[in-house]
């Protein structure tokens, strides 16, 4: 369908931010500020609150815990979360809304991490402060009032591709936690960049090419980097016996395809899997939901497809 006329009005007023005398951290304020101004009205939820926990290396990684509003006083599942931002920006506070939101329309406690970020902490730094803190979340499922057999991975964007990495290495890790589910909004999952969205839509739809480019740069040490199947899910060799996924995508996005051809994969190994095309939309839309009432299929998906896949899982 055609781009979403509201988000068509933004894209036209958008101010240019980048080139090569912007700094990193003039990047990264620029990111947030833009983000904020497209949340809509703060959602209303139970409970927020923040737990820490040590990396091997001794770092404290923050976990922030959204608990929905709701009637039922049996552990709920929750969603082990990484924001997007390309792993270089990015931050809990900037995902509170999208998190909130996210917690109310799938009914889960959704546990946002505050990874380190590229370039200062290159991969797979990112990745393992997130394994980190899956594993963390599996092992104090009690202590956060959480079922432990319905853990989800999930994040959008950048987030997304530390979950589906995370579920790889979960699966080939003989004392990693058991994941129910895996939604992954908009995922990176192949550094190559080299599928026909990359090209139909690599500048004028909010996320460019050149900025994917950037971020890949950002994120890996080198090129070979790239090749892991930590870095580019895409590549890894098998997707047989992982969870099942809900995977969403934008249809003005330069990462659809890859998303797209993941799903495809992991259908083709035997894993469930349910992949949506947000039509009209473009990268980065949980965070517009004061931009466009489309933003709002992304809420409505993620939910209804997670209590088709806990559901089952709650009774197999």
């Amino acid at each position: 369908m055609a781009l979403d006329p509201l988000i068509a009005d933004f894209l036209a007023k958008l101010p240019l931010v980048g080139g090569p005398a912007v700094s990193l951290d003039a990047l990264r304020t620029a990111g947030e500020v833009q983000l904020r101004l497209l949340h809509g009205p703060l959602e209303s939820i139970a409970d927020v609150r923040t737990h820490g926990v040590l990396s091997s290396d001794g770092h404290s990684i923050r976990i922030r815990a959204y608990t929905p509003v709701t009637s039922n006083s049996a552990p709920l599942p929750a969603i082990v979360f990484a924001h997007g931002g390309g792993w270089f920006r990015c931050s809990l506070d900037l995902y509170d809304n999208p998190c909130r939101a996210l917690a109310h329309a799938t009914g889960c406690v959704v546990l946002s991490v505050d990874y380190r970020l590229a370039p200062e902490n290159k991969f797979p730094v990112p990745l393992h402060d997130y394994y980190t803190a899956l594993c963390w979340a599996a092992s104090h499922a009690d202590e956060l009032g959480i079922d432990c057999t319905r853990l989800v991975v999930g994040g959008d964007s950048s987030g997304a591709n530390l979950a589906a990495a995370a579920t790889l290495r979960a699966r080939d890790d003989v004392r990693g936690p058991a994941i129910a589910h895996q939604l992954l909004l908009y995922p990176p999952l192949d550094s190559a960049m080299s599928s026909t969205s990359y090209h139909e839509f690599a500048t004028g739809y909010f996320l460019t090419r050149s900025t994917m480019e950037f971020c890949w740069t950002a994120y890996l040490n080198d090129k070979a980097d790239g090749d892991s199947p930590w870095a580019s899910p895409l590549r890894a060799a098998s997707l047989a016996n992982l969870p099942s996924a809900t995977i969403l995508v934008c249809e003005y996005d330069p990462l659809r395809d890859e998303g797209e051809a993941y799903a495809r994969r992991l259908g083709e190994a035997g894993v469930a899997t349910e992949c949506h095309r947000l039509d009209g939309m473009v990268h980065a839309c949980i965070h517009m939901l004061g931009v466009t009432p489309g933003a709002h299929r992304l809420f409505a998906l993620a939910g209804s497809s997670l209590k088709r896949s806990l559901n089952l899982a709650a009774h197999a």
